[in-house]
């Protein structure tokens, strides 16, 4: 997994739970706040109210999966080739963030190189999600003004579970949210 380095630090989140409800996309990933983080569910919720658009991966319909504007239900232990297929179309759709990229960050030419090789047909023979789906989700997190991305146990407790964090932290750094607010990784 190649990745981009960045100077913000490692946390367990990098923004507050109160700044939830002012994202515009919301990127839930291995996780179930409805079950396991009922005050972040709340919050989630919260920010639909107010119009934040919500991607959910999860191979099961879960309370968020079924009111997300996109649901991809990947195939268990395929995140890493979902997150570099989303950065894929995000680079290739040129939705990332190259001010953040060039002042903030380093390895943007490995990330490129490595998620070259996972196109949508590629990503959707390996997760099992159609190409138009992960058109739709990339486009939307690409585009979004403040998202943040979410997940939990659901994609950490895997042996490849520090290349999902990483890829993880590679798509907020990829589409420069991180470090404002309402944005992040948690």
């Amino acid at each position: 997994v190649a990745g981009l380095v960045t100077a913000f630090g490692s946390g367990a989140m990098t923004n507050s739970i109160g700044e939830i409800a002012d994202s515009t996309m919301l990127f839930v990933i291995g996780a179930n706040p409805s079950e396991a983080h009922p005050v972040i569910a709340a919050k989630m919720r919260q920010a639909r109210r107010k119009g934040a658009g919500l991607i959910v991966a999860d191979p099961r319909r879960t309370e968020l999966a079924a009111m997300a504007d996109v649901w991809l239900r990947l195939n268990p232990g395929s995140d890493v080739a979902l997150l570099n297929g989303l950065m894929h179309i995000i680079i290739r759709d040129e939705l990332h963030d190259k001010d953040f990229i060039g002042h903030c960050t380093s390895g943007f030419d490995a990330v490129a190189e490595t998620v070259k090789n996972y196109p949508p047909e590629r990503v959707a023979e390996i997760t099992g999600i159609k190409p138009a789906l992960l058109e739709k989700a990339a486009r939307l997190y690409g585009q979004a003004e403040r998202a943040q991305i979410f997940y939990t146990l659901g994609i950490t407790e895997h042996c490849w579970g520090t290349d999902n964090v990483l890829s993880i932290a590679n798509l907020a750094m990829l589409t420069g949210n991180i470090g404002k607010p309402s944005s992040g990784v948690n």
